[in-house]
């Protein structure tokens, strides 16, 4: 079985609503997670956006998450680091936790991407997205992708 991510608040290449967003609440999205390879250690999710105009905008970079998580609740507090062990990135507003959509103009995709990893990550609370998959290289036994779309009315 592959490795699947989904949210029942959305649907792949769906519309993210206002609710995960700058113009709503800003929370995280629920998240769920399916097919984890057995020999998996820790998970990655990574949140960016690729169109945005200065470059990959990173929104949400979290690891060291366990390969038994079913998935991740809505609103997801910001902290550098959580109960289960799991450890919050810094995105790119330099912050903990999750961003939601705010793109200036236009509609822009949102890629949440999960991974399963045979290691756990030794990297303090605030790694980057790039130290993270400088970490990771080598040990990514699958992935897999949930894409949003959000634009501002």
């Amino acid at each position: 079985m592959a490795m699947t991510l989904a949210s029942p608040a959305f649907v792949h290449e769906g519309p993210i609503p206002s609710r995960y967003a700058c113009d709503g609440a800003d929370l995280s999205p629920p998240l769920a997670f399916a097919g984890v390879p057995a020999e998996a250690a820790s998970l990655v999710l990574i949140c960016d956006d690729p169109d945005a105009s200065a470059g990959v905008w990173d929104h949400f970079v979290l690891y060291n998450l366990s390969p038994a998580t079913p998935g991740l609740p809505e609103g997801l507090h910001q902290a550098p680091a959580y109960p289960d062990g799991s450890l919050s990135g810094s995105n790119s507003w330099g912050c903990y936790g999750y961003g939601g959509p705010c793109p200036p103009s236009g509609v822009h995709r949102y890629f949440f991407t999960l991974y399963a990893l045979d290691a756990m990550l030794d990297l303090p609370p605030g790694a980057t997205k790039a130290e993270l998959l400088r970490a990771a290289k080598g040990h990514i036994l699958a992935s897999a992708t949930l894409m949003g779309r959000y634009g501002r009315g």
